[in-house]
């Protein structure tokens, strides 16, 4: 470890073990920090004032210092780098006697440096935010004594006490008290969740008003905060397409630049009799200008900050290279059940064909029978209906693929399907097939001799499924499709609500997976919108795969290239836009360096090449990308 802090030391990096908090970085007082930076400058102003050449020189050291330290390393390694061709041209500006120029490139290059610093701190900022968000001790109960621990020694199982306006330091599951919590560090969402006993709750959030005693269920280096700071830390850092196309890139340009250069300041005086001084300068200004700082960081910088920002928004990206293929889809592809519809099934009608009896005594003596019974549909009935805890069922059956009967009262009562009756009135028939064209399934309670209710239940659209659909055609996305294992007429319904382009029905998982191969053919890049659990080979097969991810769902962020943290849809639109942005952006900025360079660097031919030209299309460059991709914390959804 020590050798590994040492080899560290030189570019100022910190090594820490991966499962402890990064230790606290004092900083530096900003005099201190930037003494030479005004050493230089006042060395500069006074060089300008006495006219002094020696002022200049220790300008350019003063200011030089931590480039030159890096650029003659470079230099003696051979790895020409952006600092290294820097160095060249300021050795080379005071050997030709240009020492002030040579100064304002240092003076220059070193303020472009702390402001490049500046906007890479802001773009990683959302990360840092997120870790200071993280108590990093919490009172805990042991042995009926309250103690102060740190988060690495808290244990699953402990008790930890959490007071209002206090972070839950823990993942854990509510065991005493009620209260609202602050999900924002995990969702995104800001408005506050109400927690009550058996709620999950989240490291990193904020109890707002009740007081909570939390059983802990994950440890410190577990907890779902720690997980999104971990990927999202391996997501910023992962190198998108384009930029190791711009790394590789670099690697031939710059020798070739140092070639060009060498070129410019030889060749005129020795073959053409031109005067060596002014052509050594010319060579000079190339190297300036050639230098790929703009380029090299044009993409880097946007795909860090839309990570930061995707995630400061409940989304979490897990590189830049899936960053860039959101961005180019064309099709998305939505799982059905918990994705478009929230995937639990309501009762939605409920048809009294009585003339004696409530809605309410009916529902209840239904619920009554169901609560024998385990099927899918039962706990439903039960959330609709009250007080059927009080009716007594006698002689309870459950008939295999037909449903339940049972004695309520003396007389017999069943709920099931058409298969249980003997005789359904054609009315009856009917209003059941109005209501599974609706894409509901009905339920038929009666007596021996007669029908006395129908009851529809479904599968509830998600409220903002529709227009998230609608934003997403808005957005340019040629073909949504809707996938469910349900049946044609059920899937027609719920498809028609929605507004998708298509719909595939009655799909088996291995099915979907099918489908997302052959829209990947027709489409190239294509989208899958899942819940990261039943969907995993259909989202691992899709060009980028996306999982409505539920706070502390430990498979959306297992599976998915991009999971939606509070699975909220509406993240999606958002998504895509940001996508979309981040591409123009890098497009914008490698267009900018490249275009700038060449019209600078055509400016050789007639000899008008200057330093202060060149630092404009190097520095000046560098800061205009960096403040563009900035510009990707502000994306938000809108209509617009």
């Amino acid at each position: 470890m020590d050798e590994l802090h040492e080899a560290g030391a030189f570019e100022k990096l910190i090594l820490y073990p991966e499962k402890e908090k990064a230790p606290a970085i004092a900083k530096e007082p900003f005099w201190k920090k930037y003494t030479l930076l005004g050493l230089s400058l006042l060395f500069l102003a006074a060089g300008y004032l006495f006219d002094e050449n020696l002022l200049f020189a220790a300008s350019i050291i003063m200011g030089g210092l931590p480039l030159f330290k890096i650029g003659i390393k470079n230099l003696l390694q051979l790895d020409f780098d952006m600092k290294t061709l820097m160095t060249i041209a300021i050795i080379g500006a005071a050997i030709i006697g240009e020492w002030r120029e040579g100064a304002v490139v240092v003076i220059l290059f070193a303020i472009s440096e702390v402001l490049e610093g500046y906007s890479m701190d802001k773009a990683r900022a959302s990360i840092r935010s997120l870790m200071e968000m993280t108590p990093t001790e919490a009172l805990v109960m042991r042995n009926g004594r309250e103690h102060l621990l740190k988060a690495e020694d808290i244990e699953v199982g402990d008790i930890m006490i959490v007071k209002p306006g206090q972070m839950i330091a823990m993942d854990g599951v509510i065991v005493e008290g009620a209260s609202s919590v602050n999900q924002a560090a995990i969702t995104g969402e800001s408005v506050p969740i109400e927690k009550h006993i058996s709620d999950e709750v989240f490291a990193g959030t904020l109890n707002e008003e009740g007081f909570l005693k939390v059983r802990v269920t994950k440890l410190s280096e577990d907890t779902t905060i720690a997980k999104i700071i971990h990927l999202v830390e391996e997501a910023q850092g992962e190198k998108a397409p384009s930029q190791r196309f711009i790394d590789k890139f670099a690697k031939y340009y710059t020798p070739v630049i140092i070639l060009i250069a060498a070129w410019v300041a030889v060749v005129p005086p020795l073959f053409f009799g031109a005067d060596w001084s002014t052509w050594v300068y010319q060579g000079l200004a190339v190297l300036v200008v050639g230098c790929p700082c703009a380029l090299v960081i044009s993409t880097p910088v946007s795909i860090v900050t839309a990570i930061g920002s995707a995630a400061r928004n409940g989304v979490l990206v897990k590189g830049g290279s899936f960053l860039e293929e959101a961005g180019a889809i064309k099709a998305i592809a939505f799982d059905k059940t918990g994705t478009l519809t929230k995937g639990i099934p309501v009762v939605t009608d409920v048809v009294n064909l009585t003339e004696n009896e409530s809605d309410h005594a009916v529902l209840a003596k239904i619920a009554a029978l169901e609560s024998k019974s385990h099927h899918p549909l039962a706990s439903a009935i039960m959330k609709k209906a009250k007080d059927y805890e009080d009716i007594p069922v006698d002689s309870f059956m459950s008939v295999t693929g037909k449903g339940l009967i049972g004695q309520i009262e003396g007389m017999e009562y069943r709920v099931g399907n058409q298969k249980l009756f003997d005789v359904i009135p054609i009315p009856v028939k009917r209003k059941t097939q109005e209501l599974q064209k609706q894409g509901k399934t009905v339920i038929i309670a009666g007596k021996e001799d007669e029908i006395i209710a129908l009851i529809a239940v479904a599968d509830e659209v998600r409220e903002t499924s529709k227009s998230v659909v609608k934003r997403l055609h808005q957005l340019g996305i040629q073909k949504t499709v809707m996938l469910t294992g349900d049946n044609q007429a059920t899937a027609e319904a719920i498809s028609h609500q929605l507004g998708v382009t298509d719909l595939e029905a009655e799909l088996l998982p291995q099915d979907k997976l099918a489908f997302i191969k052959k829209l990947k053919s027709e489409y190239g890049r294509v989208a899958m919108v899942g819940d990261g659990v039943n969907d995993a080979p259909a989202l691992a097969s899709a060009t980028v795969g996306i999982a409505m991810g539920g706070a502390g769902t430990d498979t959306a962020l297992e599976t998915a290239d991009i999971a939606l943290m509070n699975d909220d849809l509406t993240k999606l639109p958002f998504t895509i836009k940001l996508s979309r942005k981040t591409l123009q952006i890098i497009k914008q900025n490698i267009a900018l360096s490249i275009g700038v360079k060449l019209l600078a660097l055509l400016l050789v031919v007639p000899g008008w090449l200057t330093l202060w030209i060149a630092i404009f299309a190097d520095m000046g460059m560098t800061l205009l990308v960096t403040l563009n991709g900035l510009r990707l914390l502000r994306v938000k959804d809108t209509d617009e």
